[in-house]
């Protein structure tokens, strides 16, 4: 069941076969119950513009992030405008399939949902459209997509990223405009000094942070919690933890060189792991759209914990690619003959990091990029390959379904940026839709 709140709006004329519509406006109330977690519905269809206003009134002011504009017959366009004045939400036209053919044309559903689609398109509101009866899977299916997507988009407006510290100097990719960020996506930022964060960790107590060692020991392995690099993790994700309930955070971009190394002599790495191992996505280098691409990955996959790596390596011989970070990773994201160990930063000869090679499994890579010309979306499919660990840290190495040099040659004249995230789950269809959604430029791969 999808945790989404959806209106759900029957909507015919008595001048047509309303038995009919009956049969399918019960079956698809009853597929929605299932769906949704929270289902506003009117008690019977709604066949005058008196009865839809009725019941938009009553539930006037309901958080809705799907209107389910449902044609169980023909009805003109003056419905969807009505429905317009009242919720901003997405909505999906749903037309159904003819009870019969031969004889009186008993619904002309299609011809309703045509109707509507024009009259949203002019409206220039956001919209889909689905076609069949709630019995069939295929619908199911797609349908089921759709309202992810609109759950999405409506979770995005909700969304504050914690941005702690600046990016390093160098990385522009990583920084993002607020103002353009806040119309695009709805995305908010609310940002924390690095150099306070380490002040205000070192005074918390070990009755507090030793909580966050207890944790990370049940999936880490090879941990040693009386190294002090051990000791720094677990203060500073216990503040950023404080820091996250206070202010209501569900996504961080942190800055993790060189102030980590420098200032408080270990590795963001665990942090990071440990906060995205536990749904809080958390992207590296203060990376504000590797985070939000992070979070999209998260939330279309139902929960998955997403990766982000830069493109490090090219295999031509088996069509692949690696990504790779220094020592970033969600513990369930370890393959499995190794686990999720302990290590150091590759690097700087600082812990605690993740050393481990990624498991194996198709993936669906993805970026929310940014040009002068404003926003767009990049969307791959590939197959996580079942090899050794490519290099120290954490890594994956991906089998592309194109040509791999056309592929990276594409990416690059592009100028995508260089951190890409990834998720075991095939969300290619409801990415490219939520870019459709949105009015973003989608680049697709697949």
């Amino acid at each position: 069941m999808l945790e989404t709140s959806v209106l759900y709006l029957p909507i015919g004329r008595k001048t047509f076969d309303l038995a009919a519509a009956e049969v399918v406006w019960a079956e698809t109330s009853e597929f929605l119950k299932k769906q949704c977690r929270t289902l506003h519905e009117p008690e019977h269809i709604l066949t005058s513009i008196e009865e839809l206003e009725q019941f938009l009134q009553s539930v006037q002011g309901q958080s809705i992030d799907s209107v389910v504009y449902q044609s169980v017959t023909f009805a003109d366009g003056e419905f969807a405008v009505k429905v317009l004045e009242y919720f901003k939400a997405p909505v999906i036209v749903w037309s159904v399939r003819e009870p019969s053919v031969g004889g009186r044309l008993r619904l002309n559903s299609l011809t309703g949902g045509n109707s509507t689609c024009n009259v949203l398109k002019n409206l220039a509101h956001p919209f889909a459209f689905v076609f069949g009866n709630p019995s069939e899977p295929r619908l199911q299916e797609k349908l089921h997509m759709q309202l992810q997507v609109n759950q999405v988009i409506h979770k995005l407006k909700q969304l504050s990223i914690g941005i702690v510290g600046e990016h390093p100097p160098g990385f522009f990719f990583s920084d993002s405009d607020e103002a353009e960020l806040q119309t695009a996506l709805g995305v908010r930022l609310h940002k924390l000094d690095l150099q306070q964060a380490f002040s205000e960790c070192a005074k918390i107590d070990e009755s507090r942070w030793i909580r966050a060692v207890e944790r990370a020991e049940k999936q880490v392995v090879g941990l040693n919690r009386s190294d002090e690099t051990v000791k720094k993790f677990a203060q500073f994700y216990s503040f950023l933890e404080d820091y996250i309930q206070e202010n209501r955070i569900q996504a961080l971009a942190v800055r993790c060189w060189p102030d980590f190394f420098n200032e408080l002599g270990a590795a963001a790495c665990s942090t990071l792991s440990q906060f995205t191992e536990g749904g809080i996505v958390s992207s590296c280098e203060s990376d504000i759209h590797g985070s939000i691409s992070m979070y999209v990955l998260q939330e279309l996959s139902g929960g998955s914990a997403p990766y982000l790596g830069d493109l490090v390596h090219v295999n031509e011989e088996r069509n692949s690619v690696v990504f790779w970070h220094c020592g970033a990773g969600a513990y369930s994201l370890a393959h499995p003959s190794t686990g999720a160990q302990a290590g150091v930063h590759p690097n700087r000869k600082l812990g605690f990091t993740m050393e481990f090679g990624l498991k194996p499994g198709g993936v669906t890579i993805f970026r929310v990029s940014h040009t002068p010309s404003g926003y767009r979306l990049l969307v791959m499919r590939g197959n996580a390959l079942d090899v050794p660990q490519p290099f120290n840290g954490t890594s994956v190495e991906v089998q592309l379904p194109h040509d791999v040099s056309r592929t990276l040659t594409g990416l690059m004249n592009e100028g995508f940026e260089p951190h890409f995230a990834l998720v075991y789950e095939d969300v290619v269809d409801a990415l490219i839709e939520l870019g459709r959604q949105l009015g973003i430029e989608t680049i697709a791969y697949v």
